[in-house]
């Protein structure tokens, strides 16, 4: 598929940028403090928009070889290529070997000490990791229209909020394990993966007439695949941080490399990838400008995620622990979105009388248990790294089946409508 040209109107999700809201005294003040513009200037806006319509090119050319001839069979070709490596096909087509050639080729910025170190780190904060991940950036996530539009159109609704956060977990859990961004591990297969599904529904997409390139750019398209990289990046730190958990400035450089190496896997162009916390926090900050005010997707999607606890299983006390994991979850969500008041709540769906409980009565633990490190060497200890993980697991477990497989899609889903 290749890049679409930059039109001459602004789509229909993008604010204008001549209309873009004046700066607030808070910004002002904070650019004035960091010498740096967060508001976006017209070089920013004219990149975000030309973002929009930008793909994966080299993706993109796997999935239309696929869709020319034979699709099971050269779809099998691909699926093997993946799993065992090109040298394993006899006659290789070229396009395959080309496709796996670069991604293969590990970038020259790459820093394993770097990605090992981001892996304990976030290893260690347990649960607290896919709380952030949940209530801050999936659940915030569904404030920005845009990206809804995807989701609706490929089946969400349908396919149901727990399969679609277990299938998202067990990618993360990938993606955070020990080495698992080498080429015969897990996190860089299923990311490989999940690559070749976007580049599906972005072909399926584009040709439904209920797709409007000319109002919503492509779909999945680079801008869109950027932000969604920075929630598990700049946002998450950040949350982690609002939880009571400070990374050090290596651990969240760490953090940022390891991102920066699975977006560029995921197919992101480098242009969009951030070596620091702070670049990839103005990002998202501009980025929302490409988005329209908040629709009936919000809350569509927003109370399907919030009732994904009534379909945990718990060996004891299950209903009772559906119930307690539903309103902790709301009252994360409450916390994260605090400072835009009970607005956000209720474009989500949500209700907006649930107290920040939870968060609050957490906060003094992880200050302690996370932050008394900073007295001593500034390095967390192998029991809280084992700990966390294990945390992390058990999280995972409770999906039930949803949690052991990766994109299991629906009848309604490009992916098997492809097969």
């Amino acid at each position: 598929m290749q890049t679409q040209q930059l039109p001459l109107h602004y789509p229909a999700r993008v604010k204008p940028f001549e209309h873009l809201p004046h700066k607030q005294w808070w910004l002002k003040l904070l650019e004035g403090v960091t010498q740096t513009h967060i508001q976006p200037q017209a070089k920013d806006y004219q990149n975000m928009m030309q973002a929009l319509w930008q793909g994966d090119a080299l993706m993109d050319e796997v999935v239309q070889w696929i869709l020319q001839d034979n699709v099971p069979a050269r779809r099998k070709l691909f699926m093997q290529a993946l799993e065992q490596g090109t040298a394993t096909i006899e006659n290789c087509p070229a396009v395959l070997e080309q496709f796996f050639q670069q991604v293969e080729a590990v970038p020259h910025w790459v820093d394993e000490t770097l990605l090992e170190e981001a892996v304990r780190f976030i290893q260690a904060t347990g649960e607290n990791a896919q709380i952030v991940l949940r209530d801050a950036a999936l659940m915030g996530g569904y404030l920005l229209a845009a990206f809804n539009q995807v989701l609706i159109k490929t089946g969400a609704l349908n396919k149901g909020a727990a399969q679609r956060l277990a299938e998202t977990t067990r990618w993360w859990m990938d993606c955070t394990a020990q080495q698992g961004w080498k080429r015969q591990a897990a996190g860089w297969k299923s990311t490989l993966h999940v690559r070749f599904i976007h580049a599906m529904v972005r072909h399926y997409l584009s040709k439904r007439e209920d797709w409007n390139n000319e109002d919503m750019g492509l779909p999945i398209c680079q801008l869109d695949m950027a932000a969604t990289n920075l929630a598990f990046s700049a946002l998450f730190l950040t949350g982690l941080r609002s939880l009571g958990i400070f990374a050090t400035a290596q651990e969240a450089k760490a953090v940022m490399h390891l991102w920066k190496y699975m977006g560029w896997l995921m197919g992101i162009d480098e242009a969009w990838l951030y070596d620091t916390e702070k670049q990839g926090l103005i990002a998202l900050y501009q980025m929302q400008f490409m988005h329209p005010e908040p629709d009936w997707t919000c809350q569509e999607l927003g109370k399907a995620l919030s009732l994904e606890p009534l379909e945990r299983q718990y060996r004891y006390f299950g209903e009772w622990q559906q119930k307690m994991d539903y309103f902790k979850h709301l009252s994360y969500s409450r916390y994260f979105l605090l400072a835009s008041g009970k607005k956000s709540m209720r474009q989500l769906g949500l209700p907006d009388n649930i107290p920040a409980l939870y968060p609050l009565l957490s906060l003094p633990y992880n200050l302690i248990y996370f932050n008394t490190r900073w007295l001593t060497n500034k390095k967390l200890s192998p029991q809280q790294i084992v700990r966390g993980r294990r945390a992390q697991h058990n999280a995972l477990a409770r999906y039930g089946e949803h949690g052991k497989t990766l994109l299991k899609a629906t009848s309604a889903h490009p992916a098997n409508r492809m097969a």
